[in-house]
């Protein structure tokens, strides 16, 4: 559950509510990992109160802040038995500094393999991808050295995640990343935005939950100048396929295309059409039976559109 930073906690609290609900509501054990941000102790304070307050079983602190911190058999143990696991925003390249290639990162991916739901959000959303933004500057022009990248824990593999995507302009950084590495797909999640990943006959489909959009970069066509390029010249992108999808999208990880929705009818549009249709049989029963004209159809329309006396159409 991959979210773009700055989710609702106060008001409908629509990811986080989604996110316990995945992880068994009153029967979930949820490990908070705030590793990457610099707020410690007050930041898991904040999780705890909200993932409590929304039902959750159990909400366990798990928070390395070296290396060796890491290798820490308790942490590993409080992993072991989530059922949720929850990294917080902050500083992704020191998250992805302590906890990749550690016992504790190992046993996310132990528990992402069983089963349990592993959510992020910001940096936590960003070390979920097999190569991570690790820094670098706003902007919608891709640029050379615009930004740098960094290994995640690969939960999403061949993706490279960004956050914050529109409200802080990175468009131009995610496009750059893409443009140097044609085989990634580019993620970008808005703020307070989830795109959700779950496999589902063998293919990885992304859904997309919350208030923005998750905007897809898919360079496979690209054309690009990108091995050329000097310094922080300008990069040529062209042929980029882009897909910006709001919540309700769905979109194939594995097979790199848009999913089709159904069709979303609003309920008065549906009663009238019904109508409709009830009208079009009642004029076609009475054409066979006294050879009516069309024009019978328009007056009854016309009589049931019409207020009844004393009545304001509003």
């Amino acid at each position: 559950m991959i979210i773009g930073g700055a989710e609702d906690k106060l008001k409908r609290r629509t990811l986080l509510k989604e996110f316990v609900g995945a992880a068994g509501g009153s029967g979930a054990k949820i490990a908070v990992i705030p590793t990457a941000s610099s707020l410690g102790a007050a930041v898991q304070e904040v999780y705890d109160a909200v993932f409590t307050r929304l039902g959750a079983g159990a909400v366990v602190p798990v928070r390395p802040e070296s290396r060796a911190d890491a290798h820490d058999p308790g942490l590993v143990a409080a992993i072991d038995g989530a059922t949720g696991v929850f990294m917080t925003g902050g500083n992704q390249l020191k998250l992805s500094s302590i906890i990749c290639g550690t016992p504790v990162g190992d046993a996310i991916l132990a528990a992402h393999e069983r089963g349990a739901v592993i959510a992020g959000t910001s940096a936590g959303a960003s070390i979920q991808s097999s190569h991570m933004v690790a820094f670098g500057g706003p902007g919608t022009t891709p640029k050379q050295r615009m930004t740098q990248v960094a290994a995640g824990l690969g939960l999403v593999d061949s993706v490279v995640i960004d956050q914050h995507f529109d409200q802080r302009n990175r468009y131009g950084r995610l496009l750059m990343i893409v443009a140097q590495s044609p085989q990634l797909l580019g993620i970008g999640v808005d703020e307070d935005t989830g795109a959700i990943v779950t496999v589902e006959d063998g293919d990885e489909i992304l859904r997309v939950s919350g208030r923005g959009a998750v905007t897809i970069l898919d360079p496979q066509h690209i054309v690009t100048n990108a091995y050329e390029a000097k310094r922080s010249s300008p990069l040529l992108a062209s042929g980029v396929i882009l897909h910006v999808l709001p919540a309700g999208s769905a979109y194939n990880l594995t097979r790199r295309a848009l999913i089709p929705q159904p069709s979303l009818v609003d309920v008065e549009d549906a009663a009238e059409l019904a109508e409709a249709q009830r009208d079009m049989r009642q004029m076609a029963r009475d054409i066979a039976a006294a050879d009516k004209s069309p024009q019978a159809l328009r007056r009854r329309l016309a009589r049931k559109k019409a207020p009844a006396p004393g009545e304001v159409d509003l």
